[in-house]
């Protein structure tokens, strides 16, 4: 029986003749077979170099990451170092500030605040160990780093806080030390558990000091405070206490005229009398007092010299 065959008929153009081509069946079937697997062969070429562009643009792409974290983090390792330079120079800064403000450094291990970091993590613990465990290492020591930095930062700034408080602090205690003559004039009688009163003729405390001074001299206050009282008092006559806070109290007597009232703030140096003879007084004559939780003390202990707040 003979093979049956497939004609095909190949038409170039209208003017062209018409030729036949006759395959017989089973080499028809060799030839669809052979151009399947050929197709098949180039289409999984072409999804192999396709899937292979794409890794190699993948990978190239995560290198180029890679080398830009690099250059990151070493950008970032440089400030780190500059931090630490100027939190070390803050460090110094503020050890001598505490001195100043009569407070005990902070510890130098407790400065480098070694204790504790970015909790219980390790470098392998981030997501980028799987894929570079060196930068993962990298940036890990980075992250460590800042962490610590911010903690020492935190610390100085708590402690320059307490600085400025105890400073603040100290400033106020100044300010309120009777630390100045209030009058200018000489000393005519010192400050004496035991003194014979020139007009009584007997011995008595004298729980203050004298300063002789012309009538209407000028008395200042000896520090800040507020007073308490300004009027006629006893044996001193016209007289201004002041309230400084600190447990200090300060007493002007024998005053011409005061220049104050009850309850008026005032500052170290203001005007607040005139010097008299107002009271138990024989010569015009400033009885200056201060007073230290209640108790007399000698006024003398409290004057310096120099400048003053």
């Amino acid at each position: 029986m003979p093979a049956e065959k497939w004609t095909f008929l190949i038409v170039k153009d209208e003017e062209s003749p018409i030729r036949q081509v006759k395959v017989a069946r089973g080499t028809l079937r060799v030839g669809l077979g052979v151009t399947a697997v050929l197709g098949l062969l180039l289409v999984t070429v072409a999804i192999g170099l396709t899937f292979s562009g794409v890794r190699w643009f993948e990978a190239n792409r995560l290198a180029n990451e890679n080398q830009l974290l690099e250059y990151e983090l070493a950008g970032m390792r440089g400030q780190v170092a500059d931090l630490e330079g100027q939190l070390s120079q803050f460090a110094d800064l503020d050890r001598k500030m505490r001195v100043l403000a009569g407070l005990d450094p902070i510890d130098s291990e407790v400065l480098e605040v070694g204790i504790g970091g970015p909790g219980s993590l390790t470098p392998d613990a981030g997501p980028l160990w799987a894929v570079d465990s060196t930068l993962s290492k990298e940036t890990f020591a980075v992250s460590y780093d800042l962490n610590a930095l911010e903690r020492r930062a935190s610390l100085l700034e708590s402690s320059f806080t307490e600085v400025a408080d105890s400073l603040e602090s100290q400033r106020d205690l100044l300010l309120s030390t009777p630390s100045i003559l209030p009058a200018v004039g000489w000393l005519s009688s010192s400050y004496s558990r035991s003194r014979m009163h020139p007009i009584l003729n007997t011995a008595r405390p004298h729980e203050g000091i004298d300063i002789s001074a012309p009538h209407g001299t000028p008395i200042m206050a000896a520090a800040a405070g507020r007073v308490r009282f300004a009027g006629r008092k006893g044996d001193l006559g016209f007289t201004v206490e002041i309230d400084h806070g600190y447990g200090y109290v300060t007493r002007y007597g024998h005053a011409s005229k005061l220049l104050v009232r009850r309850g008026q703030t005032v500052s170290r140096g203001d005007l607040i009398a005139q010097v008299g003879k107002t009271g138990l007084s024989t010569s015009t004559h400033l009885h200056y007092e201060v007073l230290v939780n209640g108790r007399a003390v000698n006024p003398m202990n409290y004057v310096v010299s120099g400048p003053l707040p």
